[in-house]
């Protein structure tokens, strides 16, 4: 039972290998994502304000897209815009208003 098992052949490396000279490293407190909690919070900020009547100019960043556009109303899960957009809250990252 005591065979020998044949030697592995490996083939030497002769060239430089430059893997992973470039990488992401998100940071755990990004400020700019935020979780839809957070959103819904400045949702209910903009229209709980007093000086919210019809609509307020805010700039919407989601995974995709950024709108500067007017925000007129909210549903549960989304935010709807003066454009027609109705925008989903879990897709936004950051919602800022525009003085």
């Amino acid at each position: 039972m005591k065979d020998k098992l044949p030697s592995v052949y490996s083939n030497p490396i002769e060239k430089s290998i430059n893997n992973n000279k470039e990488y992401y490293y998100a940071d755990v407190n990004d400020t700019n994502l935020r979780s839809p909690k957070d959103v819904s919070k400045i949702a209910n900020q903009i229209f709980a304000s007093k000086d919210f009547v019809y609509k307020k100019k805010v700039i919407i960043t989601t995974f995709d897209n950024e709108y500067v556009t007017y925000l007129v109303g909210r549903t549960n899960t989304s935010l709807l815009t003066m454009d027609g957009l109705n925008i989903p809250i879990v897709n936004i990252t950051n919602l800022e208003i525009m003085e």
